[in-house]
């Protein structure tokens, strides 16, 4: 009578048994179930044959993958700083304007006109000092050559001008006497007024010979110290100029080796005299590089003749060469006021150049358009020698070549990231997405891209303030590869 009720309560334990442990499985499936999937497929990866028919009988563990691609990636902070990923390239995306461009072959040249300074003399004379030194540097004011004047016209100016000056102090020497004579009764005033007609005549010659000297080049100072010390000045030195404007690289010296500064347009000085005028505030020329050097001591030299030549690297041109068809696109960057970039072959970017100029014609020659940017220049390194000469190392220099970048379509509100950010396999593009100590690979669109950036599409893959990895995308993605086992050939090194 009581064998119902026991067989119903034993099938009700082993119902509650089984559901017991089925919550259990359900519970903890995600951590016994890889287990189970790995054993099962290497244990019909053992059942199936080879390519070759014939069976893997001997067991190899080693040629068992995971069955699953691995998807992120866990970095050490030591991984981190091999691969470069510092603060600087671990930053959140952020939507910007992007402007689609085409690269224009350019190089550095010189700006006309302004980089080059040759130095001329202006009078003929023979060379005894060359205080430059080819290659060095050189600054405002410095001494590079000194001449012994043989300037045939202003030697001779200056000896009729000392002439004229003795002669006048003759006569108002007479014309002194004359007057207290005169007054005394002794001779008629006819003589004194004769003597000074002649003092009126000497005067207006010496006024000429003043102007004489001073198309000589020969400052007011410089020939009222002539007229004050009736010395001649035999040697010339030159100086560094001060500005392109300012011709204060001229001195002159007389024979006891004092020197005086060249003649200088008033407007160029403050203060009288023949001072140059006080340099605005910050306008410090720059130092010049002694490019060449075509005298040597003892040298004759003709008025005009060239001495030196300078050059002032400070500011440079890149200089594009555009093609016929690429000239649509220049004239839309100069409408619109776009700036440029420029690539070196090094991979250094200068960005947000603006464009100096376009040149109004074609190149006859090479069919281009040519268009200038203004490159400022900047020292390296600035050394002196034991002898104290200045030699200065500028990092751009004529004659490299690069690439000007022009634009020629701009995209508002896009995702752009650097080309290093982006790695490539087959079809597929991957950026690497920080999380926590990892970096998830994401699957993303390249809408486009050039030499050093990429442009996502933001179709939810990537959203802005994500973490994105910068660079060394290809290298993680080489490490994934190794991580999961797809890089490695299962098969390597055996013969079966």
């Amino acid at each position: 009578m009581n064998s119902k009720p026991a067989l119903h309560k034993t099938s009700f334990f082993r119902w509650g048994t089984a559901l017991l442990v089925l919550g259990i499985a359900a519970v903890t499936f995600s951590s016994w179930w890889p287990g189970v999937n790995s054993l099962v497929d290497r244990m019909l990866a053992k059942s199936q044959p080879s390519e070759s028919g014939h069976g893997h009988d001997h067991g190899h563990d080693d040629h068992a993958t995971s069955g699953a691609e691995v998807s992120s990636l866990e970095l050490s902070a030591q991984a981190k700083l091999n691969l470069g990923l510092t603060a600087e390239y671990l930053r959140p995306v952020e939507l910007s304007n992007y402007r689609k461009t085409i690269p224009i072959p350019s190089v550095i040249v010189e700006r006309p006109g302004q980089t080059l300074i040759q130095v001329s003399t202006p009078m003929t004379g023979v060379v005894t000092q060359v205080a430059a030194i080819q290659g060095s540097a050189v600054e405002t004011g410095q001494l590079m050559f000194r001449i012994r004047l043989t300037h045939e016209d202003l030697v001779q100016s200056q000896t009729d001008f000392v002439r004229s000056l003795g002669e006048l102090d003759v006569e108002n020497r007479e014309i002194a006497r004359l007057q207290k004579v005169t007054e005394s009764g002794a001779i008629a005033g006819k003589s004194l007024l004769e003597r000074q007609y002649a003092k009126e005549k000497l005067e207006a010659l010496l006024q000429s010979q003043r102007e004489t000297l001073r198309l000589h080049g020969l400052s007011p100072r410089q020939v009222e110290q002539i007229s004050k010390d009736r010395r001649l000045l035999n040697e010339l030195s030159v100086m560094v100029p001060a500005s392109d404007q300012s011709p204060q690289e001229l001195q002159l010296t007389d024979m006891e080796g004092r020197q005086s500064v060249l003649f200088q347009s008033p407007e160029k000085t403050s203060g009288g005299g023949d001072q140059p005028a006080a340099p605005a505030v910050g306008e410090k020329r720059p130092p010049l590089i002694v490019e060449s050097l075509d005298v040597q001591r003892g040298q004759s030299v003709e008025q005009g003749g060239k001495l030196c030549v300078l050059a002032d690297y400070s500011r440079l041109y890149i200089e594009g060469r555009a093609f016929e068809q690429d000239i649509e696109a220049v004239n839309s960057v100069v409408s619109k006021q776009w700036k440029v970039s420029a690539e070196f072959t090094s991979g250094t970017r200068l960005d947000n150049l603006p464009l100096s100029f376009v040149s109004s014609e074609i190149d006859p020659g090479s069919r281009t358009l040519k268009l200038y940017v203004d490159l400022p220049n900047e020292i390296l390194h600035d050394t002196r020698n034991a002898s104290g000469q200045r030699f200065l190392t500028w990092r751009y220099k004529p004659g490299q070549r690069l690439q000007m970048r022009i634009p020629v379509e701009e995209w508002t509100d896009q995702i752009v990231l650097p080309i290093e950010a982006v790695a490539q396999e087959g079809a597929e593009s991957f950026v690497f997405r920080q999380s926590g100590k990892k970096f998830q690979r994401v699957a993303v669109h390249v809408i486009h891209s050039d030499q050093s950036s990429a442009v996502i599409a933001n179709d939810g893959s990537v959203f802005p303030g994500d973490v994105i990895a910068r660079r060394s995308a290809h290298q993680m993605q080489m490490a994934l590869k190794n991580k999961s086992g797809g890089g490695i050939d299962p098969h390597a090194g055996h013969s079966h």
